[in-house]
């Protein structure tokens, strides 16, 4: 069965404190959202005003104030500041708290979030060879009771997870190319990508790459959820929406050039060189049928889980504003069967 269109909030952990994001993802339930996810990261792309609370209690606690979205990490790197026995651990505690409502986003994971803590940074391949690893292990201590694993790089004796809900929670792999979309396809219960890096790169590489690991495993891609966060901001003040975008420049530097940095206050420096072309890698409006013109592209493409990040500091304002002139609309336009 193909899953609903569902519509999203990126809990922007680097942005705000524990408790506005608490409050601001229970603000989200009530104007229609479906889903929170947040950020797992260790430090922020910004020193300044930045914030990096802990995902994992994060979610306990939003898990309690709210009573139907989805909650789940976009993305956790279970393969080095957090040993994926703990993670499922971590979740399977989440879910037996809030059933059904769990999602755990895995990815790769950046240099920024594990370097502070004096891990070295592998090359792509064995960060990918660490991730299939952890997830494996991960479905296993959820499946299984005294857990004997030998794997390249993880290892457990006798390991139970005691804690953990009837049904085993989704496990959603973040993709930047087409070789992890195959294996989220083939290994993964969605697919959750970012916007803004070009249609083609979705349309001829992620997509189809995930629809062929989906075969591979004999499953039918149309029934498995396809996730993307889409970078928003909307605003009835169009200045206003171009100016909120600069606060997220860091997105509009080259890949190649934060890749190996580990300092918040150093991308912080980068990000301000490029603030006047922020805007481009947001969906910038103030006009509602405009937006949906410029969302359709991702509908089209058969994304069934659009996350919606706005950059604004002003995120009631978002949520209302979004809740009232958009989602409505959405749902109108592709939300039937």
């Amino acid at each position: 069965m193909k899953p609903p269109l569902r519509l999203g909030y990126k809990a922007s952990a680097e942005q705000f404190s524990a408790r506005e994001l608490l409050e601001f993802s229970v603000e989200a339930e009530a104007n229609g959202f479906d889903s929170v996810f947040i950020s797992d990261h260790f430090q922020p792309w910004r020193h300044s005003d930045g914030h990096a609370p802990f995902a994992f209690s994060w979610l306990g606690a939003v898990g309690e104030r709210t009573s139907r979205v989805l909650l789940g990490t976009s993305v956790s790197t279970p393969t080095f500041r957090f040993h994926p026995a703990l993670v499922a651990q971590a979740f399977g505690t989440l879910g037996e708290l809030i059933p059904d409502r769990m999602i755990l986003g895995v990815g790769t994971g950046e240099h920024l979030n594990e370097g502070a803590l004096g891990i070295p940074w592998p090359d792509n391949k064995e960060r990918f060879a660490r991730l299939r690893e952890a997830v494996k292990l991960i479905r296993i201590l959820w499946s299984e009771d005294s857990v004997t694993f030998d794997g390249d790089y993880f290892h457990t004796r006798n390991a139970t997870i005691y804690e953990k809900p009837d049904r085993p929670i989704p496990i959603y792999i973040g993709a930047g190319g087409p070789q992890v979309a195959k294996y989220a396809g083939r290994a993964g219960d969605g697919l959750i990508v970012t916007s803004g890096k070009g249609m083609e790169l979705y349309s001829d590489q992620l997509l189809p790459a995930f629809s062929d690991g989906a075969r591979d495993s004999g499953r039918d891609p149309d029934e498995l959820d396809k996730m993307i966060e889409v970078k928003v901001s909307f605003d009835t003040d169009r200045s206003r929406a171009m100016e909120d975008t600069k606060i997220w420049a860091a997105l509009a530097l080259p890949g190649e050039s934060k890749a190996g940095i580990d300092d918040p206050r150093e991308m912080e420096r980068l990000a301000k060189t490029v603030e006047d072309v922020a805007h481009r890698r947001w969906l910038v409006s103030d006009d509602p049928d405009e937006h949906l013109e410029q969302l359709r592209p991702y509908l089209e493409l058969g994304f069934t889980h659009l996350v919606f990040h706005s950059p604004t500091d002003s995120q009631s304002r978002f949520l209302e504003l979004y809740g009232a002139q958009i989602l409505p609309k959405i749902r109108e336009r592709w939300g039937k069967a």
